[in-house]
């Protein structure tokens, strides 16, 4: 033993143990430091809902900026275009994860996150869903998977509640609802929900008699709108996409047929600054969309419109409000468990959304948190109506910057 007594044989075995103790730490301890997660966002940049997709990637761009400063840690955004087809986002969603994403975030479309909820749930990676309503999403188990965005059916509920307070607000009774809805995984979960909610509302008016469903990248709706017509209904309940929202107020131009107004239970397209853009102030106007919304006096609100109109000073954010708002949120719940976990370990970032509660937020609504499902149930919906070429609240009275108008003047009227 190179003239080594026992008592120092036993004194440098335990040095060694206890340094190599250490040494087996240490990566644990790093990994409790980690300082950036690398976030994939998954969106429609390209397709038939490239608008809003693009519309979402802004909240995106303007989160790692602010978020660096609310809680101190780096994200580091990996972009993917979804291009609005439900397969290319499952592909997309695997490859974001092998290059290295250690959190999803998105992807504006109910068919899109099914498919990339299951990529998640499969790799054990979370998924924080900007916006998507259908509600077989966060019903399936998944423990990787949350959203922070209504159902279908709270969406629809909470919408047709508004309908009544508009009729309320301007001493109105339409009779009468053509329904009529894209055929996609959103607008189907819509119908199932309308056709199960509106029936048990004894307080609306109207009666549906007729529904037709379309194609949401169809390129002519002329076949749909004279169906439509043909009924005479007072007012056009419509669950629709930015695109076919566009092609559908042609096709009523065109054809001479003025309803009391286009009302939406909760769908996106018409409060969109494509919408305006396509259209012009005389037909983009007046049309009705209750969906959630961002306060506009909210602390927070304030901060991330400051950051979009310096990042973006050729945009207005209130066209953007509702994809911004949501998509900022989800990046914002990626912060937040990722300092509380202190780690981007997949395991243990899901265990820290799960924990979630956040009260300071940009859209209307009580604190983030989520429900054993993944389930955020803590979202408001407002009623948003398109005045001088904006959108614009109108109810609730307590947050309203006009009063609504309905029902609404006809195509020839308007300046």
């Amino acid at each position: 033993m190179n003239g080594l007594t026992r008592r120092d044989f036993n004194r440098l075995a335990a040095g060694t143990a206890a340094a190599g103790s250490a040494a087996l730490a240490a990566p644990a301890l790093v990994r409790a430091q980690e300082k950036k997660l690398k976030v994939g966002v998954l969106l429609p940049r390209s397709g038939t809902q490239a608008f809003i997709g693009q519309s979402c990637q802004l909240g995106a761009d303007i989160a790692p900026g602010l978020l660096r400063d609310m809680y101190g840690v780096e994200l580091e955004l990996m972009n993917a275009d979804t291009e609005t087809n439900v397969e290319v986002a499952r592909s997309r969603a695997e490859k974001l994860i092998d290059d290295g994403a250690q959190l999803l975030v998105g992807p504006f479309d109910s068919g899109a996150a099914s498919a990339i909820a299951q990529v998640a749930e499969q790799r054990k990676i979370p998924f924080v869903i900007n916006i998507a309503a259908a509600p077989q999403i966060t019903e399936q188990g998944y423990k990787y998977t949350f959203r922070n965005f209504p159902t279908s059916v709270d969406l629809v509920r909470n919408g047709l509640s508004l309908f009544r307070d508009l009729f309320q607000a301007t001493s109105s009774a339409p009779r009468t609802a053509v329904f009529m809805h894209v055929n996609d995984t959103f607008g189907l979960a819509n119908r199932k929900a309308i056709d199960a909610i509106l029936p048990t509302l004894d307080y609306l008016p109207f009666k549906v008699v007729e529904t037709i469903s379309y194609d949401p990248a169809a390129r002519d709706l002329s076949v749909e709108v004279t169906k439509a017509k043909a009924t005479n209904a007072d007012i056009i309940m419509l669950v629709s996409r930015l695109n076919d929202a566009i092609l559908l107020v042609r096709e009523l131009v065109k054809q001479r047929w003025s309803p009391q107004g286009i009302l939406s239970p909760g769908s996106p397209g018409m409060y969109e600054a494509q919408f305006y853009k396509a259209l012009g102030p005389k037909y983009s106007e007046y049309c009705i969309s209750n969906v959630p919304w961002y306060n506009p006096n909210a602390e927070l609100s304030r901060r991330v419109e400051a950051a979009f109109d310096k990042q973006f000073p050729k945009e207005k954010m209130m066209f953007h409000a509702l994809n911004v708002g949501f998509t900022f949120e989800a990046m914002m719940i990626a912060a937040d468990a990722f300092k509380r976990a202190g780690s981007a370990d997949g395991t243990a970032l899901a265990e820290a959304i799960r924990q979630t509660n956040i009260p300071e937020r940009m859209m209307i609504g009580g604190p983030i948190g989520f429900d054993a499902k993944g389930q955020n149930t803590r979202i408001a919906s407002a009623c948003i109506q398109n005045r001088g070429g904006q959108p614009v609240v109108v109810l609730p009275e307590a947050a309203a910057q006009m009063k609504p108008v309905f029902p609404v003047p006809g195509w020839q009227q308007r300046s």
